[in-house]
Protein backbone atom coordinates (compact mmCIF):
# COMPACT_ATOMS: atom_id res chain seq x y z
CA UNK A 1 0.00 0.00 0.00
CA UNK A 2 1.63 3.60 -1.01
CA UNK A 3 2.52 5.94 2.18
CA UNK A 4 -0.33 8.26 0.37
CA UNK A 5 -3.15 6.36 1.21
CA UNK A 6 -2.89 6.51 4.72
CA UNK A 7 -2.25 10.00 5.12
CA UNK A 8 -4.40 12.89 6.53
CA UNK A 9 -4.54 15.81 3.67
CA UNK A 10 -2.27 18.16 5.61
CA UNK A 11 0.57 15.06 5.14
CA UNK A 12 -0.51 14.51 2.10
CA UNK A 13 0.83 17.80 0.90
CA UNK A 14 4.10 17.34 2.73
CA UNK A 15 4.33 13.91 1.17
CA UNK A 16 3.56 15.90 -2.65
CA UNK A 17 5.54 18.96 -1.66
CA UNK A 18 8.90 16.79 -0.78
CA UNK A 19 8.50 14.47 -4.36
CA UNK A 20 8.63 17.58 -6.24
CA UNK A 21 11.45 19.07 -4.43
CA UNK A 22 13.40 16.13 -4.54
CA UNK A 23 12.70 15.48 -8.50
CA UNK A 24 13.68 19.14 -8.74
CA UNK A 25 17.02 18.76 -7.10
CA UNK A 26 17.50 15.44 -9.12
CA UNK A 27 16.61 17.31 -12.63
CA UNK A 28 18.70 20.08 -11.62
CA UNK A 29 22.21 17.97 -11.07
CA UNK A 30 21.29 16.04 -14.18
CA UNK A 31 21.19 18.82 -15.50
CA UNK A 32 24.14 20.11 -14.12
CA UNK A 33 26.22 17.01 -14.69
CA UNK A 34 26.35 15.05 -11.37
CA UNK A 35 27.58 12.34 -10.45
CA UNK A 36 25.58 9.05 -11.59
CA UNK A 37 25.91 7.83 -8.17
CA UNK A 38 24.36 11.19 -6.65
CA UNK A 39 21.25 10.73 -8.95
CA UNK A 40 21.25 7.65 -8.14
CA UNK A 41 20.75 8.27 -4.17
CA UNK A 42 18.32 10.91 -5.21
CA UNK A 43 16.02 8.39 -7.18
CA UNK A 44 16.12 5.50 -4.45
CA UNK A 45 15.05 7.89 -1.90
CA UNK A 46 12.21 9.21 -4.21
CA UNK A 47 11.52 5.58 -4.40
CA UNK A 48 11.80 4.71 -0.47
CA UNK A 49 9.18 6.72 0.12
CA UNK A 50 6.55 4.65 -1.64
CA UNK A 51 8.46 1.69 0.78
CA UNK A 52 7.90 0.23 4.16
CA UNK A 53 9.66 1.86 7.18
CA UNK A 54 13.71 0.92 6.41
CA UNK A 55 15.67 -0.47 9.61
CA UNK A 56 19.34 -1.01 8.91
CA UNK A 57 22.16 -2.88 11.34
CA UNK A 58 25.69 -2.06 10.50
CA UNK A 59 28.54 -2.85 12.82
CA UNK A 60 31.57 -5.07 12.94
CA UNK A 61 31.36 -8.75 11.63
CA UNK A 62 32.11 -9.86 15.15
CA UNK A 63 29.59 -7.60 17.22
CA UNK A 64 26.47 -10.60 17.22
CA UNK A 65 24.46 -8.08 14.83
CA UNK A 66 22.96 -11.54 13.24
CA UNK A 67 22.35 -12.38 17.14
CA UNK A 68 20.71 -9.39 17.98
CA UNK A 69 18.24 -9.24 14.85
CA UNK A 70 17.21 -12.84 15.31
CA UNK A 71 16.65 -11.70 19.23
CA UNK A 72 14.57 -8.46 17.57
CA UNK A 73 12.30 -11.18 15.37
CA UNK A 74 12.20 -13.44 18.51
CA UNK A 75 13.63 -16.74 16.59
CA UNK A 76 16.78 -17.77 14.56
CA UNK A 77 15.78 -16.61 11.01
CA UNK A 78 19.65 -15.88 10.26
CA UNK A 79 22.72 -18.13 10.34
CA UNK A 80 25.10 -17.15 13.29
CA UNK A 81 28.70 -17.67 13.86
CA UNK A 82 32.27 -16.24 14.61
CA UNK A 83 33.60 -15.82 11.05
CA UNK A 84 31.33 -13.33 8.74
CA UNK A 85 28.14 -15.14 7.98
CA UNK A 86 26.77 -12.14 6.22
CA UNK A 87 28.16 -12.04 2.84
CA UNK A 88 25.64 -10.00 1.15
CA UNK A 89 23.07 -7.45 2.39
CA UNK A 90 19.84 -9.42 3.75
CA UNK A 91 16.47 -7.98 3.56
CA UNK A 92 14.04 -9.22 5.87
CA UNK A 93 10.04 -8.68 5.37
CA UNK A 94 7.05 -10.61 6.39
CA UNK A 95 6.07 -13.91 4.77
CA UNK A 96 5.97 -17.55 5.20
CA UNK A 97 9.52 -18.51 6.25
CA UNK A 98 12.18 -18.76 3.30
CA UNK A 99 15.90 -19.53 2.69
CA UNK A 100 16.37 -16.22 0.76
CA UNK A 101 16.58 -15.55 -2.66
CA UNK A 102 19.24 -13.60 -4.21
CA UNK A 103 17.34 -10.23 -5.57
CA UNK A 104 19.01 -7.45 -8.24
CA UNK A 105 21.31 -4.82 -6.44
CA UNK A 106 22.96 -8.85 -4.89
CA UNK A 107 20.33 -7.90 -2.33
CA UNK A 108 19.10 -11.40 -0.33
CA UNK A 109 15.52 -11.57 0.76
CA UNK A 110 14.58 -13.21 3.79
CA UNK A 111 10.94 -13.56 4.74
CA UNK A 112 9.39 -14.47 8.33
CA UNK A 113 5.99 -14.74 9.85
CA UNK A 114 7.02 -11.92 12.59
CA UNK A 115 4.50 -9.33 13.35
CA UNK A 116 7.27 -7.03 13.87
CA UNK A 117 7.60 -7.49 10.01
CA UNK A 118 4.94 -6.06 8.68
CA UNK A 119 5.29 -2.48 9.81
CA UNK A 120 8.72 -2.08 8.87
CA UNK A 121 11.78 -3.69 6.94
CA UNK A 122 15.42 -4.86 8.79
CA UNK A 123 18.50 -4.81 6.87
CA UNK A 124 21.55 -7.10 7.95
CA UNK A 125 24.75 -5.88 6.21
CA UNK A 126 28.45 -7.17 5.74
CA UNK A 127 30.43 -6.00 8.70
CA UNK A 128 32.32 -2.61 8.42
CA UNK A 129 35.76 -4.82 8.92
CA UNK A 130 34.93 -7.03 6.05
CA UNK A 131 37.83 -8.34 4.24
CA UNK A 132 35.59 -8.17 1.22
CA UNK A 133 35.68 -4.28 0.39
CA UNK A 134 33.21 -4.15 -2.25
CA UNK A 135 30.46 -6.09 0.76
CA UNK A 136 31.50 -2.67 2.73
CA UNK A 137 31.02 -0.78 -0.56
CA UNK A 138 27.14 -2.23 -1.06
CA UNK A 139 26.63 -1.55 2.85
CA UNK A 140 27.32 1.70 2.34
CA UNK A 141 25.77 2.22 -1.00
CA UNK A 142 22.42 0.80 1.31
CA UNK A 143 22.42 2.90 3.76
CA UNK A 144 21.36 6.09 2.16
CA UNK A 145 17.67 4.24 1.94
CA UNK A 146 17.64 3.57 5.95
CA UNK A 147 14.60 5.13 7.93
CA UNK A 148 16.76 4.37 10.85
CA UNK A 149 20.26 3.10 11.33
CA UNK A 150 21.10 0.89 14.79
CA UNK A 151 24.43 0.73 15.08
CA UNK A 152 25.58 -2.42 16.94
CA UNK A 153 29.36 -2.53 18.44
CA UNK A 154 30.59 -4.91 20.62
CA UNK A 155 31.35 -4.27 24.57
CA UNK A 156 35.00 -6.34 24.47
CA UNK A 157 35.53 -4.45 21.36
CA UNK A 158 33.51 -1.17 21.82
CA UNK A 159 34.00 1.66 19.23
CA UNK A 160 36.63 0.37 16.65
CA UNK A 161 38.43 2.13 14.28
CA UNK A 162 37.07 0.42 11.63
CA UNK A 163 33.56 1.56 13.31
CA UNK A 164 34.67 5.20 13.50
CA UNK A 165 35.75 5.31 9.98
CA UNK A 166 31.96 4.03 9.17
CA UNK A 167 30.45 6.33 10.99
CA UNK A 168 32.44 9.20 9.48
CA UNK A 169 30.81 7.93 6.31
CA UNK A 170 27.45 7.71 7.06
CA UNK A 171 27.00 10.34 8.98
CA UNK A 172 26.55 13.14 6.41
CA UNK A 173 23.47 11.06 5.49
CA UNK A 174 21.75 12.67 8.11
CA UNK A 175 20.31 9.28 9.52
CA UNK A 176 18.89 8.69 13.12
CA UNK A 177 21.65 6.78 14.67
CA UNK A 178 20.99 4.26 17.59
CA UNK A 179 23.99 2.97 19.34
CA UNK A 180 23.83 -0.60 20.71
CA UNK A 181 26.58 -2.05 22.78
CA UNK A 182 26.07 -5.67 22.24
CA UNK A 183 27.35 -8.37 24.79
CA UNK A 184 26.81 -7.22 27.86
CA UNK A 185 26.98 -10.35 29.78
CA UNK A 186 30.69 -10.18 29.13
CA UNK A 187 31.11 -7.85 31.43
CA UNK A 188 30.15 -8.19 35.43
CA UNK A 189 31.65 -5.01 36.85
CA UNK A 190 29.08 -1.98 36.64
CA UNK A 191 32.15 0.46 36.46
CA UNK A 192 33.70 -1.43 33.64
CA UNK A 193 30.29 -0.75 32.10
CA UNK A 194 30.31 2.83 32.71
CA UNK A 195 33.81 3.12 31.33
CA UNK A 196 32.31 1.70 28.03
CA UNK A 197 29.45 3.89 28.11
CA UNK A 198 31.31 7.24 28.22
CA UNK A 199 33.96 6.43 25.67
CA UNK A 200 31.16 5.32 23.33
CA UNK A 201 29.18 8.30 24.34
CA UNK A 202 32.42 10.38 23.92
CA UNK A 203 33.43 8.99 20.50
CA UNK A 204 30.32 8.78 19.14
CA UNK A 205 29.02 12.19 20.15
CA UNK A 206 32.58 13.44 17.88
CA UNK A 207 31.97 11.61 15.18
CA UNK A 208 28.16 12.66 14.84
CA UNK A 209 28.39 16.37 16.46
CA UNK A 210 25.50 15.64 19.14
CA UNK A 211 25.33 12.57 21.65
CA UNK A 212 23.31 9.63 20.51
CA UNK A 213 20.71 7.28 22.38
CA UNK A 214 22.35 3.80 23.54
CA UNK A 215 21.41 0.93 25.16
CA UNK A 216 23.76 -1.98 26.16
CA UNK A 217 22.28 -5.28 25.83
CA UNK A 218 22.93 -8.62 25.72
CA UNK A 219 21.31 -10.20 22.22
CA UNK A 220 22.43 -13.79 22.60
CA UNK A 221 20.54 -13.69 26.45
CA UNK A 222 17.31 -11.89 24.72
CA UNK A 223 17.26 -14.46 22.07
CA UNK A 224 17.29 -17.02 24.69
CA UNK A 225 14.63 -15.61 26.98
CA UNK A 226 12.45 -15.33 23.92
CA UNK A 227 13.17 -19.08 23.26
CA UNK A 228 12.62 -20.51 26.34
CA UNK A 229 14.67 -19.23 29.43
CA UNK A 230 12.72 -16.52 30.19
CA UNK A 231 15.02 -15.51 33.12
CA UNK A 232 17.20 -14.31 31.18
CA UNK A 233 15.01 -11.47 29.83
CA UNK A 234 15.46 -8.54 32.74
CA UNK A 235 19.37 -8.78 32.63
CA UNK A 236 19.56 -8.90 29.15
CA UNK A 237 18.61 -4.88 28.70
CA UNK A 238 16.18 -6.07 25.43
CA UNK A 239 13.22 -4.28 27.19
CA UNK A 240 14.26 -1.11 27.29
CA UNK A 241 15.80 -1.19 23.87
CA UNK A 242 12.02 -2.31 21.98
CA UNK A 243 10.06 0.15 24.02
CA UNK A 244 12.21 2.69 22.67
CA UNK A 245 11.90 1.36 19.33
CA UNK A 246 8.06 0.72 19.49
CA UNK A 247 7.83 4.37 20.92
CA UNK A 248 10.24 5.73 18.27
CA UNK A 249 8.36 3.92 15.76
CA UNK A 250 4.38 3.86 16.26
CA UNK A 251 2.83 4.92 12.91
CA UNK A 252 3.58 8.95 14.08
CA UNK A 253 7.19 7.85 14.52
CA UNK A 254 7.41 6.27 11.57
CA UNK A 255 6.22 9.05 9.52
CA UNK A 256 8.28 11.78 10.54
CA UNK A 257 11.44 9.80 10.36
CA UNK A 258 10.60 8.30 6.47
CA UNK A 259 9.85 11.55 5.62
CA UNK A 260 12.83 13.35 6.90
CA UNK A 261 15.24 10.68 5.41
CA UNK A 262 14.88 11.42 2.19
CA UNK A 263 15.56 14.54 2.91
CA UNK A 264 18.87 13.84 4.52
CA UNK A 265 19.82 11.54 1.13
CA UNK A 266 18.98 15.17 -0.45
CA UNK A 267 20.87 17.82 1.97
CA UNK A 268 24.02 15.54 1.73
CA UNK A 269 24.22 15.39 -1.95
CA UNK A 270 23.50 19.05 -2.42
CA UNK A 271 26.18 19.93 0.03
CA UNK A 272 28.56 17.57 -1.38
CA UNK A 273 27.69 19.24 -4.90
CA UNK A 274 27.90 22.64 -3.12
CA UNK A 275 31.24 21.81 -1.91
CA UNK A 276 32.66 20.63 -5.50
CA UNK A 277 30.90 23.55 -7.22
CA UNK A 278 32.50 25.95 -4.63
CA UNK A 279 36.36 23.72 -5.37
CA UNK A 280 35.22 24.95 -9.00
CA UNK A 281 34.81 28.43 -8.10
CA UNK A 282 37.59 29.01 -6.21
CA UNK A 283 39.82 27.25 -8.90
CA UNK A 284 38.35 29.69 -11.48
CA UNK A 285 39.00 32.31 -9.25
CA UNK A 286 42.75 32.10 -9.46
CA UNK A 287 41.99 31.86 -13.48
CA UNK A 288 40.06 35.19 -13.09
CA UNK A 289 42.72 36.58 -11.38
CA UNK A 290 45.71 35.57 -14.10
CA UNK A 291 42.45 36.76 -16.90
CA UNK A 292 42.29 40.07 -14.86
CA UNK A 293 46.29 40.74 -14.62
CA UNK A 294 46.79 39.67 -18.42
CA UNK A 295 44.33 42.62 -18.90
CA UNK A 296 46.24 44.77 -16.75
CA UNK A 297 49.30 43.86 -18.44
CA UNK A 298 47.97 44.67 -21.37
CA UNK A 299 46.65 48.25 -20.54
CA UNK A 300 49.55 48.78 -19.10
CA UNK A 301 51.28 48.03 -22.34
CA UNK A 302 48.98 49.94 -24.35
CA UNK A 303 49.89 52.75 -22.31
CA UNK A 304 53.94 52.37 -22.53
CA UNK A 305 53.53 52.08 -26.39
CA UNK A 306 51.70 55.67 -26.54
CA UNK A 307 54.84 56.88 -24.17
CA UNK A 308 57.08 55.32 -25.56
CA UNK A 309 55.96 56.06 -29.33
CA UNK A 310 55.73 60.01 -28.88
CA UNK A 311 59.40 60.58 -28.17
CA UNK A 312 60.43 58.22 -31.17
CA UNK A 313 58.17 60.30 -33.24
CA UNK A 314 58.85 63.57 -32.15
CA UNK A 315 62.28 62.72 -32.94
CA UNK A 316 61.90 61.65 -36.39
CA UNK A 317 59.66 65.23 -36.42
CA UNK A 318 62.56 67.04 -35.32
CA UNK A 319 64.21 65.55 -38.51
CA UNK A 320 62.31 67.68 -40.75
CA UNK A 321 62.03 71.01 -38.48
CA UNK A 322 66.07 70.89 -38.92
CA UNK A 323 65.61 70.31 -42.57
CA UNK A 324 62.80 73.38 -42.50
CA UNK A 325 64.76 75.39 -40.90
CA UNK A 326 68.11 74.96 -43.17
CA UNK A 327 65.62 75.92 -45.94
CA UNK A 328 64.83 79.20 -44.17
CA UNK A 329 68.85 79.82 -44.12
CA UNK A 330 68.74 78.52 -47.50
CA UNK A 331 66.54 80.94 -48.56
CA UNK A 332 67.98 83.74 -47.15
CA UNK A 333 71.52 83.03 -48.06
CA UNK A 334 70.52 82.72 -51.86
CA UNK A 335 67.84 84.77 -53.23
CA UNK A 336 70.26 87.93 -53.20
CA UNK A 337 71.43 90.35 -56.02
CA UNK A 338 75.33 88.29 -55.63
CA UNK A 339 73.88 84.69 -56.61
CA UNK A 340 71.64 85.52 -59.13
CA UNK A 341 73.98 83.58 -61.78
CA UNK A 342 73.06 80.57 -59.38
CA UNK A 343 69.56 81.51 -59.16
CA UNK A 344 68.93 81.34 -62.97
CA UNK A 345 70.04 77.98 -62.98
CA UNK A 346 67.69 75.70 -61.77
CA UNK A 347 69.56 72.54 -61.99
CA UNK A 348 72.63 74.04 -59.73
CA UNK A 349 69.53 75.21 -57.38
CA UNK A 350 67.89 72.11 -56.97
CA UNK A 351 71.31 70.96 -56.25
CA UNK A 352 72.43 72.71 -53.99
CA UNK A 353 68.75 72.26 -52.26
CA UNK A 354 69.16 69.02 -51.79
CA UNK A 355 72.66 69.40 -50.58
CA UNK A 356 72.78 71.68 -48.17
CA UNK A 357 68.85 71.47 -47.01
CA UNK A 358 67.41 67.81 -47.64
CA UNK A 359 70.95 66.89 -46.37
CA UNK A 360 70.94 63.63 -44.46
CA UNK A 361 67.38 64.21 -43.33
CA UNK A 362 66.25 60.93 -45.21
CA UNK A 363 69.03 58.67 -43.69
CA UNK A 364 68.57 60.46 -40.20
CA UNK A 365 64.82 59.70 -40.18
CA UNK A 366 65.21 56.27 -41.59
CA UNK A 367 67.15 55.21 -38.79
CA UNK A 368 64.66 56.67 -36.62
CA UNK A 369 61.96 54.61 -37.86
CA UNK A 370 64.14 51.60 -37.58
CA UNK A 371 64.81 52.57 -33.70
CA UNK A 372 61.04 52.85 -33.58
CA UNK A 373 60.25 49.92 -35.35
CA UNK A 374 62.86 47.86 -33.43
CA UNK A 375 61.48 49.19 -30.67
CA UNK A 376 57.76 47.82 -31.02
CA UNK A 377 59.07 44.52 -32.26
CA UNK A 378 60.74 43.87 -28.78
CA UNK A 379 57.89 45.37 -26.60
CA UNK A 380 55.73 43.06 -28.45
CA UNK A 381 57.77 39.75 -27.81
CA UNK A 382 58.27 41.17 -24.19
CA UNK A 383 54.64 41.36 -23.61
CA UNK A 384 53.87 37.68 -25.22
CA UNK A 385 56.59 36.64 -22.79
CA UNK A 386 54.91 38.24 -20.10
CA UNK A 387 51.38 36.27 -20.98
CA UNK A 388 53.49 33.06 -21.19
CA UNK A 389 55.06 33.44 -17.83
CA UNK A 390 51.85 34.36 -15.92
CA UNK A 391 50.12 30.99 -17.92
CA UNK A 392 53.17 29.27 -16.74
CA UNK A 393 52.50 30.40 -13.05
CA UNK A 394 48.82 29.46 -13.17
CA UNK A 395 49.15 25.73 -14.72
CA UNK A 396 51.97 25.24 -11.59
CA UNK A 397 49.53 26.57 -9.24
CA UNK A 398 46.80 24.23 -10.61
CA UNK A 399 49.38 21.31 -10.25
CA UNK A 400 50.18 22.28 -6.60
CA UNK A 401 46.18 21.93 -5.51
CA UNK A 402 44.00 19.18 -4.94
CA UNK A 403 40.49 19.43 -5.16
CA UNK A 404 38.45 15.91 -3.54
CA UNK A 405 39.20 12.64 -5.20
CA UNK A 406 39.02 11.60 -8.69
CA UNK A 407 39.82 14.26 -11.58
CA UNK A 408 36.65 15.37 -12.57
CA UNK A 409 35.49 16.87 -16.41
CA UNK A 410 35.64 20.12 -15.47
CA UNK A 411 39.20 20.05 -14.08
CA UNK A 412 40.66 18.14 -16.51
CA UNK A 413 39.15 20.56 -19.31
CA UNK A 414 40.25 23.28 -17.42
CA UNK A 415 43.86 22.14 -17.61
CA UNK A 416 43.97 20.38 -21.01
CA UNK A 417 42.80 24.52 -21.71
CA UNK A 418 45.38 26.34 -20.12
CA UNK A 419 48.07 23.94 -21.31
CA UNK A 420 46.91 24.54 -25.07
CA UNK A 421 46.56 28.35 -24.81
CA UNK A 422 49.82 28.37 -23.03
CA UNK A 423 51.62 26.49 -25.01
CA UNK A 424 50.38 28.49 -28.10
CA UNK A 425 51.75 31.60 -26.09
CA UNK A 426 54.91 29.17 -25.74
CA UNK A 427 54.81 28.92 -29.63
CA UNK A 428 54.85 32.15 -30.41
CA UNK A 429 58.03 33.32 -28.30
CA UNK A 430 59.67 30.44 -29.23
CA UNK A 431 59.01 31.16 -33.18
CA UNK A 432 59.57 34.50 -32.98
CA UNK A 433 61.54 36.16 -35.54
CA UNK A 434 62.33 39.64 -33.96
CA UNK A 435 63.80 40.25 -38.31
CA UNK A 436 60.75 38.99 -39.89
CA UNK A 437 58.66 41.37 -37.99
CA UNK A 438 60.87 43.91 -38.35
CA UNK A 439 61.09 43.75 -41.78
CA UNK A 440 57.01 43.22 -42.36
CA UNK A 441 56.87 46.50 -40.07
CA UNK A 442 59.19 48.27 -41.77
CA UNK A 443 57.09 47.74 -45.42
CA UNK A 444 53.67 48.11 -43.62
CA UNK A 445 54.76 51.47 -42.77
CA UNK A 446 57.05 52.49 -45.83
CA UNK A 447 53.62 51.42 -47.56
CA UNK A 448 51.35 53.39 -45.76
CA UNK A 449 53.48 56.55 -45.54
CA UNK A 450 54.10 56.24 -49.70
CA UNK A 451 50.26 56.54 -50.00
CA UNK A 452 50.19 59.34 -47.38
CA UNK A 453 52.73 61.26 -49.07
CA UNK A 454 50.61 60.05 -52.63
CA UNK A 455 54.34 58.60 -54.36
CA UNK A 456 54.08 56.07 -56.73
CA UNK A 457 57.33 54.60 -55.35
CA UNK A 458 58.26 50.72 -56.05
CA UNK A 459 60.51 48.53 -52.79
CA UNK A 460 61.94 51.32 -51.39
CA UNK A 461 62.60 52.58 -48.10
CA UNK A 462 61.15 55.23 -46.00
CA UNK A 463 64.57 57.62 -46.76
CA UNK A 464 63.90 57.32 -50.30
CA UNK A 465 60.26 58.27 -49.88
CA UNK A 466 61.46 61.33 -47.96
CA UNK A 467 63.84 61.98 -50.31
CA UNK A 468 60.90 62.06 -53.33
CA UNK A 469 59.17 64.42 -51.33
CA UNK A 470 61.55 66.48 -50.13
CA UNK A 471 62.83 66.81 -53.62
CA UNK A 472 59.02 67.93 -54.42
CA UNK A 473 59.33 70.30 -52.20
CA UNK A 474 62.64 71.48 -53.51
CA UNK A 475 61.26 71.69 -57.19
CA UNK A 476 57.94 73.88 -56.17
CA UNK A 477 60.18 76.22 -54.21
CA UNK A 478 62.80 76.42 -56.43
CA UNK A 479 60.54 77.20 -59.11
CA UNK A 480 58.83 79.91 -57.39
CA UNK A 481 62.41 81.60 -57.02
CA UNK A 482 63.15 81.28 -60.61
CA UNK A 483 59.90 82.60 -61.71
CA UNK A 484 60.83 85.14 -59.34
CA UNK A 485 64.42 85.77 -60.42
CA UNK A 486 63.29 85.91 -64.05
CA UNK A 487 60.72 88.23 -63.53
CA UNK A 488 62.78 90.50 -61.63
CA UNK A 489 62.46 94.13 -62.06
CA UNK A 490 64.19 96.00 -59.51
CA UNK A 491 65.55 95.45 -56.05
CA UNK A 492 62.45 94.95 -54.79
CA UNK A 493 60.98 91.87 -56.19
CA UNK A 494 63.72 89.81 -55.14
CA UNK A 495 62.91 90.41 -51.11
CA UNK A 496 59.51 89.81 -51.94
CA UNK A 497 60.49 86.29 -53.85
CA UNK A 498 62.31 85.40 -51.05
CA UNK A 499 59.60 85.88 -48.56
CA UNK A 500 56.86 83.99 -50.85
CA UNK A 501 59.76 81.20 -50.93
CA UNK A 502 60.31 80.59 -47.21
CA UNK A 503 56.51 80.25 -46.71
CA UNK A 504 56.11 78.40 -49.71
CA UNK A 505 58.84 76.35 -47.90
CA UNK A 506 57.05 76.37 -44.11
CA UNK A 507 53.79 74.83 -46.12
CA UNK A 508 55.30 72.51 -47.48
CA UNK A 509 57.43 71.06 -45.25
CA UNK A 510 54.56 71.11 -42.34
CA UNK A 511 52.17 69.52 -44.85
CA UNK A 512 55.00 67.15 -45.45
CA UNK A 513 55.45 66.48 -41.57
CA UNK A 514 51.88 66.40 -41.29
CA UNK A 515 51.39 63.37 -43.32
CA UNK A 516 54.48 61.52 -42.50
CA UNK A 517 53.51 62.17 -38.62
CA UNK A 518 49.83 61.18 -39.49
CA UNK A 519 51.30 58.27 -41.69
CA UNK A 520 53.68 56.75 -38.91
CA UNK A 521 50.82 57.52 -36.36
CA UNK A 522 48.17 55.70 -37.80
CA UNK A 523 50.36 52.68 -39.01
CA UNK A 524 52.08 52.08 -35.63
CA UNK A 525 49.10 52.62 -33.62
CA UNK A 526 47.58 49.63 -35.74
CA UNK A 527 50.22 47.95 -35.23
CA UNK A 528 50.37 48.31 -31.38
CA UNK A 529 46.45 47.66 -31.59
CA UNK A 530 47.38 44.30 -33.61
CA UNK A 531 49.96 42.78 -31.25
CA UNK A 532 47.68 43.09 -28.86
CA UNK A 533 45.03 41.59 -30.25
CA UNK A 534 46.92 38.92 -31.16
CA UNK A 535 47.25 38.20 -27.44
CA UNK A 536 43.81 38.71 -26.46
CA UNK A 537 42.87 36.16 -29.60
CA UNK A 538 45.43 33.68 -28.16
CA UNK A 539 44.24 33.54 -24.91
CA UNK A 540 40.52 33.88 -26.08
CA UNK A 541 39.56 30.08 -25.89
CA UNK A 542 40.54 30.09 -22.02
CA UNK A 543 38.61 33.17 -21.64
CA UNK A 544 35.68 31.99 -22.83
CA UNK A 545 35.60 28.95 -20.85
CA UNK A 546 36.37 30.99 -17.75
CA UNK A 547 33.36 33.34 -18.40
CA UNK A 548 31.22 30.72 -19.11
CA UNK A 549 31.87 28.09 -16.65
CA UNK A 550 31.87 31.35 -14.41
CA UNK A 551 28.60 32.13 -14.62
CA UNK A 552 27.23 28.61 -15.19
CA UNK A 553 28.86 27.24 -11.29
CA UNK A 554 27.55 30.82 -9.75
CA UNK A 555 24.03 29.77 -10.88
CA UNK A 556 24.21 26.13 -10.06
CA UNK A 557 25.49 27.51 -6.90
CA UNK A 558 22.38 30.05 -6.04
CA UNK A 559 19.96 27.13 -7.26
CA UNK A 560 22.22 24.46 -4.52
CA UNK A 561 21.94 27.53 -1.92
CA UNK A 562 18.06 28.05 -2.54
CA UNK A 563 17.95 23.89 -2.22
CA UNK A 564 18.78 23.84 1.05
CA UNK A 565 17.02 26.45 2.07
CA UNK A 566 13.64 24.44 0.84
CA UNK A 567 15.17 21.44 2.21
CA UNK A 568 15.12 23.35 5.68
CA UNK A 569 11.95 24.49 5.41
CA UNK A 570 10.25 20.92 4.70
CA UNK A 571 12.19 19.71 7.58
CA UNK A 572 10.01 22.22 9.79
CA UNK A 573 7.23 21.38 8.16
CA UNK A 574 7.45 17.49 8.91
CA UNK A 575 8.96 18.36 12.73
CA UNK A 576 5.69 20.41 12.89
CA UNK A 577 3.22 17.26 11.84
CA UNK A 578 5.68 15.15 14.69
CA UNK A 579 4.43 17.97 17.18
CA UNK A 580 0.60 17.54 15.81
CA UNK A 581 0.63 14.46 16.06
CA UNK A 582 2.20 14.58 20.23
Amino acid sequence: MPLSAVLDDVQRRVLAAERELLGNIRTALARAGADDGSLADLAASIAQLDELFLLVVVGEFNSGKSVFINALLGRAVLPEGVTPTTAEITLLAHGDPGAGQLMPDRVRLVTAPVDLLRDLHIVDTPGTNAVIREHEALTTRFVPRADLVLFVTSIDRPFSESERAFLERIRAWGKHVVFVVNKHDLVTRAEEVEEVRRFVLANATKVLGAEPTLFFVSARDALRAKTGQPALWASSGFEALEGFITGTLDDAGRLRLKLLNPLGVARHVVDARRALVTGRLDLLSGDVATLDEVDRQLAQYERDLARGFEPRMAAIDNVLLEMERRGQAYFDEMMRLGHITDLVNKSRVRESFERDVVADAPERIERRVDELIDWLVEADLRQWQAVTARLSAQRSAYRDRVLGGEIDHFRSDRARLIQSVGAEAQRVVDTYDTREESRALAESARNAVAAAAATGVGAVGLGAIVTIAASTVAADVTGIVMAGVLGAIGFLIIPAKRRRAKLEMREKVGALRARLSAAMRAEFESEARRGVQRIRDGIAPYARFVRAEGEKLESERADLARFSGEIDALRSRIDALGRAAD
